[in-house]
């Protein structure tokens, strides 16, 4: 029994490793898609489409540059959620991922080849 407890400890860290790596990939491609250097589809809601296309522009320029990610905001540090004031109105927008075909979640989500990102901005209200 001796070793036992540092094999598993060993069996953590490299698990606690894998999930960093993991997170950091998928932080990394919903980066790279909002900001508007990756691939994925928008969904706007009816609510922001209301506002008209000037006001639509700048929520999504908000959106683009949004970087104010805290334990709150992004408790699994995916940053997939963020919430904006635009001129006083609050905004959502969210990251999700699914399969290619939009039917389920991904089976991947670090993988590009397998996961279709969809980020939604929405009036908080439309929550």
């Amino acid at each position: 029994m001796v070793g036992s407890h540092e094999d598993g400890y060993a069996a953590n860290k490299a698990r606690v490793a894998e999930l960093n790596a993991r997170t950091n990939r998928i932080r990394q491609l919903n980066d790279a898609f909002r900001t508007g250097h990756g691939s994925g589809m928008l969904a706007i809601t009816n609510g922001i489409r209301e506002l008209g296309p000037e006001r639509m522009a700048s929520i999504l320029a908000l959106v683009r540059t949004f970087d104010a990610f805290s334990a709150d905001n992004d408790p699994y540090l995916e940053h997939d959620f963020g919430s904006i004031d635009a001129g006083g109105v609050r905004v959502f927008w969210k990251i999700d991922c699914y399969d290619k075909q939009l039917e389920y979640g991904s089976p991947d989500p670090t993988s590009t080849d397998v996961t279709a990102r969809v980020l939604t901005i929405m009036l908080a209200e439309e929550y």
